[in-house]
């Protein structure tokens, strides 16, 4: 069991620092140094570029709105493959890039930055952040940041096996987690998770009573798996901001009332020291950065294990946006070069959102598609 406490601001003051954390706030601190383009500082770099936005208009309207409010200029520029996503629509700018596998990709996203004064890049799914994170040099010396973890950092969180790992080296709670291979399943402490080790929108998971179910389960998974203790208690999210040396600056925990395919659909702010001291723990344990997302299991006030960590904004990003964690604003702060105090503990509890389905409606014409909805169109490079 985890037991919440006074956490140390930095990894490297703590008793034991873990080696993760320090590479982590070694790869920042070389970054900042070379933060510029040709001369230019960070903050003559007002835009954002938001990669494989698909459906994230909520985030691309959030930061459209920070822009307005920081009065600096400015545009929200939005990339992804598929030329119907939703967020296109809302972006000032679509810009197009290669498949996040394609060799060139962290090059065309550097270029991206350069063309457009880009000065914070993020993720809005977990399909780039790894690559965004190998890119960071490149786009630091386009001018712009990369709101990411270290590479070797981006990469646990994304493995299921690493992160479980990564959280044990840290000291930090983690579910008892094995390999598929080599696992005596009859010994196992049923009920057992099955979960891929790079999980996508909630898919591939899957709850096993017994040896049977899961040896049912394991013969049709199709991707690489891990197994893990099936936590009881109740699951929480806490969707938490980092500073680009790896300090919380944020952490909202929210109740999980519903989800659906990985996105949130219910949920509610809470008022909740232990959530936050774990995020905290989280975040400077292992060294995060940029806007990431921790989910945890509680048992009456006994923290169980943290279960997954996204380095991108969570799937329910409007409920702590509303409760006041003015993320996206803060972001453009950091990318100006600016500090940014903590403001952990300071939002609003008891803000419940309850979700609907909205849409874009759009005409073919000359151009491609045009917005008739009459709030957004986007403006360059066409849908």
């Amino acid at each position: 069991m985890w037991t919440p406490g006074r956490w140390p601001s930095t990894c490297a003051s703590s008793p034991t620092p873990c080696a993760w954390c320090c590479a982590a706030r070694t790869s920042t601190a070389t970054s900042r140094a070379g933060s510029t383009w040709r001369g230019r500082p960070v903050a003559d770099h007002p835009s954002v570029l938001l990669t494989c936005a698909g459906q994230r208009v909520d985030i691309v309207r959030a930061f459209r709105d920070a822009l307005a409010r920081r009065g600096e200029g400015g545009q929200v520029v939005v990339s992804d493959l598929d030329p119907l996503s939703p967020s296109l629509v809302s972006a000032d700018v679509v810009v197009q890039l290669p498949a996040v596998d394609d060799p060139g990709y962290g090059q065309a996203v550097a270029d991206v930055v350069h063309a457009h004064d880009v000065g914070a890049v993020l993720p809005l799914t977990d399909l780039d952040p790894v690559i965004l994170a190998q890119a960071a040099p490149l786009v630091r010396h386009a001018g712009g940041q990369v709101f990411l973890p270290a590479p070797e950092v981006a990469a646990a969180c994304q493995d299921k096996w690493l992160c479980h790992e990564a959280l044990e080296g840290a000291g930090l709670p983690s579910p008892p987690t094995w390999p598929v291979d080599g696992t005596d399943r009859d010994a196992l402490p049923y009920p057992i998770m099955i979960k891929p080790c790079i999980g996508f929108a909630g898919r591939w998971i899957h709850r096993c009573d017994d040896r049977e179910e899961l040896d049912f389960f394991l013969s049709r998974t199709p991707v690489a798996s891990v197994l893990q203790r099936a936590l009881p208690g109740e699951e929480f999210s806490i969707d938490c901001l980092a500073s680009l040396d790896a300090r919380a600056i944020g952490a909202i925990p929210r109740a999980m009332y519903q989800s659906k395919g990985g996105e949130q659909i219910k949920g509610e702010t809470l008022d909740d020291p232990q959530l936050v001291d774990l995020a905290v723990a989280v975040i400077e344990g292992i060294g995060l950065v940029g806007a990431c997302t921790i989910q945890c299991f509680r048992d009456g006030d006994r923290i169980l294990g943290v279960t997954d960590i996204n380095t991108r904004f969570g799937g329910g990003f409007p409920l702590p946006l509303a409760a006041g964690g003015d993320y996206p604003f803060l972001i453009l702060v950091m990318a100006a070069g600016e500090d940014v105090a903590p403001q952990l503990g300071t939002h609003r509890a008891g803000v419940v959102m309850t979700r609907f389905l909205s849409e874009h409606i759009l005409v073919r014409d000359g151009n491609g598609l045009t917005a008739v909805d009459g709030h957004e169109e986007a403006v360059s490079g066409g849908i």
